[in-house]
């Protein structure tokens, strides 16, 4: 019988999740667990029980450079992060999980407001993410805080205002400032789960129902390159993404 791949999520929120790529990885035979520190009995997985991967999701109103709204177990996410590139152990991270993989790499993340932004990144170049990342893809951010990874990191995409939209980490480490799997109810959850949001989100909403194509359909690409990259399945004609 074949070996399945495991990956460990670490979720930040009640409403952010996975969304469109527990699809991606359901359709490849990929398992993955959520562990969900701010819930009552949740906790950090263990490097030695960590499986294949590990996935850092984004923290809504949390940040990690905000001191009044410093994620409560930063300290131990980053340590866990730094021991998986050590180990060369594959790390993404979305949103406040792009904060997270900068820091233990040695990079810092940048104390900025919440924001909830609907806009476009471009890749930099044609070979990024094994020439799977599309030229162009949605970037929707719904983030407090910012990534600035280290001067070492490969930028592959930046946005419109030539900001970090997604950068590489050695082989198989990767930050996105936004999430490329995400549904619509997540952010509409997010607005309802926490007190602090950010100003006027109906348009930016409205907007984002428009994008639910486009992300489904970048996320193809997308998600067949990270399987690659993080060795998570081998990279044979078969491997074409479920949707």
């Amino acid at each position: 019988m074949a070996y399945m791949k495991h990956v460990a999520v670490i979720q930040h929120t009640h409403s952010e999740w996975l969304g469109h790529i527990e699809d991606h990885l359901e359709g490849r035979g990929i398992r993955f667990s959520y562990f969900r520190p701010f819930a009552t009995g949740g906790g950090i997985p263990e490097l030695a029980t960590l499986g294949d991967g590990l996935i850092l999701l984004g923290g809504g109103p949390w940040g990690a450079a905000s001191k009044d709204r410093l994620l409560p177990t930063l300290e131990e996410e980053v340590r866990l992060t730094r021991a998986c590139l050590m180990y060369e152990k594959p790390v993404i991270g979305f949103g406040l999980g792009s904060q997270i993989l900068s820091l233990a790499a040695e990079g810092r993340a940048v104390e900025t407001p919440l924001t909830f932004e609907i806009g476009e990144a471009q890749r930099t170049r044609d070979d990024a993410l094994g020439g799977l990342l599309p030229e162009r893809f949605p970037n929707v951010i719904y983030m407090r805080d910012r990534p600035a990874p280290p001067d070492y990191a490969d930028i592959i995409a930046r946005d419109a205002k030539d900001r970090v939209a997604v950068f590489q980490i050695g082989m198989n480490a990767f930050g996105f400032t936004g999430h490329p799997g995400l549904r619509r109810a997540m952010v509409e959850d997010l607005i309802m789960e926490f007190d602090d949001v950010p100003d006027d989100p109906g348009p930016q909403l409205a907007a984002l129902t428009d994008l639910i194509g486009p992300i489904e359909d970048a996320l193809v690409p997308i998600m067949t390159g990270l399987v690659r990259a993080a060795g998570w399945m081998p990279a044979t004609g078969s491997d074409v993404a479920s949707k």
